[in-house]
């Protein structure tokens, strides 16, 4: 069992959950103007795992047939068979339990939004059969993170973590628009959707580019309406020069450097992100 978990979090990428905690995280700074109580923190974080795993999980599952056809993805655990389906099935109810009462021990509203919240991200893992936009969809997904946060922490709608999740969409789908550049011609064989597929490797990083200037606008934004400091805009500013530089290292006839694109460089943005506004509200 203990090998099977751990080739399962390999398989659904956890490390990678710090590109949306640290969303949420910057979410709860601002809602409570500096930090939460230590239980509000641990259900956050138990809730943000809990979604992300189940999603990716799920993910996983739907796209097996894809993945035995790609030889990039035939090696991962489904499609060689280091796992079972029935067993990412049981890991996947297990996570979504997980969210859902991590949701409900912080408030019913969280509680309500849970099994929406689920649905949402589980549709996501459809819509490349039928949609181009199908990033845009995986952005508004993870989005969701700083709302939910924020609304776990204070219980209201606002409109500094709609700016923030709306920051965080872009910046997903611009950066899940390089990756999906790799599998251009599996997609057009397959008849699987996206940017790259549908209008060609070049038009969709040039996407991508404006998507990620949006998420810079949209950071700023959220920084002035929280009436952030200039620690704050300084992690703004460090996030720009590095998503200019993400796009200077991948290029249309050149994509060796993508996995450096978006494992790497995307977990600075996150990180730094998130020190900036820290170091800003609680200083």
């Amino acid at each position: 069992m203990w090998r099977k978990l751990k080739i399962t979090l390999r398989m659904i990428r956890f490390e990678h959950t710090v590109f949306a905690v640290p969303f949420a995280l910057i979410a709860v700074l601002l809602a409570e103007d500096g930090l939460p109580g230590r239980g509000e923190l641990a259900w956050v974080l138990l809730a943000m795992v809990g979604a992300r795993s189940a999603a990716m999980a799920f993910n996983r599952i739907a796209d097996l047939g894809y993945d035995r056809a790609n030889p990039r993805t035939r090696d991962r655990a489904l499609p060689s068979g280091a796992l079972s389906r029935g067993f990412a099935v049981g890991f996947t109810l297990m996570m979504s339990a997980l969210f859902i009462l991590s949701a409900g021990m912080l408030n019913r509203l969280c509680l309500y939004l849970s099994v929406p919240t689920l649905a949402i991200l589980f549709l996501y893992s459809y819509t490349k059969r039928f949609t181009s936009l199908s990033h845009i969809v995986l952005g508004f997904a993870i989005g969701l993170s700083p709302l939910g946060a924020w609304l776990a922490v204070s219980g209201e709608f606002a409109i500094p973590p709609i700016l923030l999740g709306s920051a965080v969409m872009l910046w997903i789908a611009g950066f899940d628009i390089i990756y999906a550049c790799q599998d251009v011609d599996f997609d057009r064989r397959t008849r699987l959707f996206s940017m790259p597929s549908r209008w060609g490797t070049a038009r969709a990083l040039e996407v991508s580019s404006a998507l990620h200037v949006g998420t810079v606008g949209l950071l700023i934004g959220t920084a002035w309406l929280s009436q952030s400091g200039p620690l704050a805009y300084a992690g703004i500013v460090a996030v720009a020069a590095i998503l200019y530089w993400e796009h200077r290292i991948v290029g249309p006839d050149d994509l060796t450097r993508v996995d450096v694109a978006f494992f790497n460089m995307n977990g600075y943005v996150s990180l730094v992100l998130l020190a900036a506004f820290a170091a800003d509200v609680l200083t």
